[in-house]
Formats: C-alpha cells, sequence, structure tokens
C-alpha cells in the first residue's frame, strides 16, 4: 500500500511556475489592491521607434521603460517603478508623461479589449477612453510641437538582481540603484515618482502606497 499512497501525495502537490514566465493578474492583498504582475527577469528592452521609450516584445504584459522609470498599464491604469519588477506606484491619468501616451498601439503586448479596432500604428484614444475632464486638462497630448528628447539609459545593473537576489526593501533598492544608475529624470511628475534618499521623500508621496 506504500506506493500507492505515495503515488497519490505525488499527484496532489502544485505544480510549480517556470522562474522565467511572467505571472499576470490582479488579486486582492492586504491592505489594497495589487496590480498582480511578476516579471522575475531583468527585461529585453528595445526602443519604441521614433520615442524615448523601450519596451519587451516578448513578454505578456504593457511593460515600458521611460525617462528613468519602468511603466505599466494594467487595468485602465498606469503604474511606475524604479525596479523591472516592482513594487509599483499608481500614477494619476492626469500626470502620464506625453511619450507614454504616445507609444502606437501595436507596442502594448497585452492590449485591453476596448483598443480593438484601433489604429495600430497611432496612440490609443485616451481622450475617448477617460472622458471629456481628461482632455479638456490634457489638451494637445496627441500632437508634437517639440524635438524629441534622448532615451534615458538603460539600467543594465539590475540584470544581476532576480528571484533570491532581488532587493526587498525600498531602502536597499534605492542604494543600489544610486550607485549604478546616475541619470536623473527630466520630467517633473517622474521627478514626484523617483525614490528619494532615506528620510527625504516628499510631501507627495507620503500616504502613496506601494504596489506590485
Amino acid at each position: 500500500m506504500r506506493r500507492p499512497i505515495l503515488f497519490l501525495c505525488l499527484l496532489m502537490l502544485p505544480l510549480g511556475a517556470p522562474r522565467a514566465e511572467v505571472s499576470v493578474g490582479v488579486g486582492v492583498t492586504v491592505p489594497g489592491v495589487s496590480i498582480g504582475i511578476r516579471v522575475p527577469a531583468y527585461p529585453r528592452l528595445v526602443r519604441v521607434p521614433g520615442y524615448p521609450v523601450y519596451y519587451d516584445p516578448q513578454i505578456d504584459v504593457n511593460l515600458f521603460f521611460y525617462d528613468g522609470l519602468y511603466w505599466v498599464f494594467a487595468d485602465d491604469d498606469w503604474y511606475a517603478s524604479d525596479w523591472y519588477d516592482g513594487p509599483w506606484r499608481r500614477v494619476a491619468r492626469l500626470d502620464v508623461p506625453v511619450y507614454l501616451l504616445r507609444v502606437p498601439v501595436r507596442y502594448y503586448r497585452r492590449p485591453p479589449p476596448y483598443f480593438r479596432g484601433w489604429v495600430v500604428d497611432g496612440p490609443p484614444r485616451w481622450d475617448e477612453r477617460w472622458g471629456r475632464d481628461w482632455t479638456d486638462r490634457r489638451s494637445g497630448w496627441a500632437i508634437r510641437t517639440r524635438p524629441l528628447p534622448p532615451p534615458a539609459p538603460l539600467p543594465y545593473y539590475q540584470r544581476h538582481y532576480s528571484g533570491e537576489y532581488y532587493p526587498g526593501g525600498p531602502e536597499e533598492r534605492t542604494v543600489i540603484r544610486r550607485e549604478h544608475y546616475r541619470y536623473q529624470p527630466r520630467e517633473p511628475v517622474v521627478r514626484e515618482h523617483y525614490p528619494q534618499p532615506p528620510g527625504q521623500r516628499g510631501p507627495q508621496d507620503r500616504g502613496r502606497s506601494e504596489r506590485r
């Protein structure tokens, strides 16, 4: 009887997903909502032609890199982080950088259903999706009126941090970044979301929950 019992026990064990697999989903955590995205290894970032933005064409996540931060579009909201696997902080729709808003539909690896029918070589129709108030306050977002800025350098140092070596605490992540990545964000909204040295967080950051 020992062998049948052992066989049944093995069948009941959960099957583990490969570490390199990207996990996507939305789940409820305490105390808030998690965007449920895991990127377990440094992404293979490729420049979006004609934009100072990078994306990963090989993963099933709307993951971008712009102005020194990673950006994820999930569940109709934007999130930002200075590390590829978070933790993520929500960015208000009115504050999303214009160069991200202009990225064409074809570069969204996990487009939401309402993207269907939109021109793939044009930006998403945020004005239709987010309403008149957003459109009035972000008028001209789709019109290019100035030369493109150069893209931020990629944080290649993060290739050495994955799995159990991924830094867990905000202070550790900030120290590592400051040692290896000298780039300073160009846009004010990005600087607000850029992690500050311990003890120097601005009032706009207080009460903002980190999300992964």
